[in-house]
């Protein structure tokens, strides 16, 4: 199965020695918009964890890849972000006014960060 095209996530790229990537995305979406955010977010997590089976740990812990979703309104205030990574669900709570403000960073292994790579077509710089 394809991985979905990326709409909202615009990943920054950056690796250290030894070939381990790390991906940052920033979104910023009205309340309108946060269930194609939060679908989008799932789609990636699904697909890491059909990439990778039971590889999600930190690489330090030895896993293969690993991820962090925050989510806060336009004053900073954090807001719920649920993840059941399994089931593939995740639930984000909608700011109360403006914008919700969600920041996803997946981390993985070299062999990870080239299979994410390729699968959503994203550039190494």
């Amino acid at each position: 199965m394809p991985a979905p095209s990326l709409d909202y996530l615009i990943f920054d790229y950056s690796e250290d020695e030894e070939g381990n990537g790390t991906w940052d995305a920033m979104a910023s979406v009205s309340a309108a918009r946060l269930s194609a955010l939060t679908a989008e977010i799932a789609s990636v997590l699904a697909w890491a964890n059909r990439a990778f089976p039971g590889q999600r740990a930190a690489i330090e812990d030895g896993g293969d890849w690993d991820f962090d979703l925050q989510a806060q309104d336009d004053s900073g205030d954090s807001l719920i972000a649920d993840v059941d990574a399994r089931a593939g669900h995740v639930q984000i709570a909608a700011a109360p006014a403006g914008n919700t403000n969600v920041t996803l960073t997946i981390s993985g292994s070299a062999a990870f960060a080239d299979a994410f790579r390729e699968a959503f077509n994203l550039d190494a710089d």
